[in-house]
């Protein structure tokens, strides 16, 4: 099972913990990823207001680096996801818009054809490609006494309908239960975590936060999984700030779903990058799984 991988800039700095356990997880289920060559942001959500067109030639850039043997591309932040896919959409979509793109690309020596690399998350590839029975056989370490709330953010089931219901989506729900762990009902799944509004309005940037946090609490979750970098950092790194607004005392620990998976499959915590998160997962994975950390 061979992929092209693009990382996105946050695997390689607040979100290297995503990254590593990404790359365990999927040495360890036989996925080659293999990572495009000089790739480059995709300017995340900025990048678009500011100008289109050479929004839209940066991020085909990256669809054009994929190796030519290659016809699929894992892309695990949320954001690089929907940037990469709506770009490639858009140029099988719109001739005008390819030609326009095409010609800023061939200054680099590059050409994309739209709908030649099929963008895909790998909650998706997991869940689709391997299947139920390719997960549990790779469990040795059964999360079983877990309870997760599974938090899909909303950059990844929508707009585009093909990974997922866009309302309430299950397809991590599910991998959580091959692992062993519960899956807790929780309403906000799909809801926006505020993206980089604590940079623009920390009163509505802290509302969606609390939210999120509350519901996972109100639904009796042990912790919170993340599929995004954007998500997890909201979640994680601005929870204390949430506490003091609202005078609140969540503990909510916030990880990538990858890192339970690689526990599940009989990795250590430290080979995950357990423990670089800022609220930490240890006191919850001692009382749940005490076989993880003795």
């Amino acid at each position: 099972m061979r992929y092209a991988y693009y990382p996105g800039c946050s695997l390689e700095c607040s979100s290297a913990a995503y990254d590593m356990s990404i790359r365990a997880v999927c040495d360890l289920l036989g996925i080659q990823l293999e990572e495009i060559d000089d790739w480059n942001c995709c300017g995340a959500t900025e990048y678009h207001s500011l100008h289109k067109l050479t929004a839209c030639a940066v991020i085909a850039r990256n669809l054009a680096l994929v190796d030519s043997r290659l016809n699929q591309v894992v892309a695990p932040c949320a954001a690089c996801y929907l940037n990469l896919k709506k770009v490639d959409r858009q140029m099988a979509e719109n001739p005008r818009l390819a030609e326009k793109i095409n010609e800023a690309l061939a200054a680099g020596g590059l050409h994309y054809d739209g709908g030649r690399v099929r963008v895909r998350h790998l909650v998706d590839v997991l869940h689709t490609d391997l299947g139920e029975k390719a997960i549990r056989d790779k469990v040795v370490r059964p999360l079983k006494g877990l309870k997760v709330a599974p938090y899909y953010g909303c950059q990844v089931v929508r707009p585009y309908n093909d990974f997922d219901n866009t309302e309430y989506p299950m397809k991590l729900d599910e991998l959580v239960s091959w692992l062993g762990a519960e899956p807790v009902p929780y309403p906000l799944k799909a809801a926006c975590c505020g993206g980089h509004m604590t940079q623009i309005s920390e009163a509505q940037a802290f509302e969606l936060i609390r939210r999120l946090l509350q519901s996972a609490v109100d639904s009796y979750a042990d912790l919170i999984l993340c599929m995004c970098p954007m998500c997890q950092l909201n979640l994680d790194a601005y929870q204390s700030q949430v506490n003091s607004y609202f005078g609140l005392s969540f503990r909510m620990p916030i990880l990538f779903f990858t890192q339970i998976v690689g526990l599940a499959f009989g990795l250590e915590p430290n080979a995950l990058g357990i423990g670089k998160e800022i609220v930490s997962a240890q006191p919850v994975l001692q009382r749940r799984l005490a076989a993880v950390t003795q």
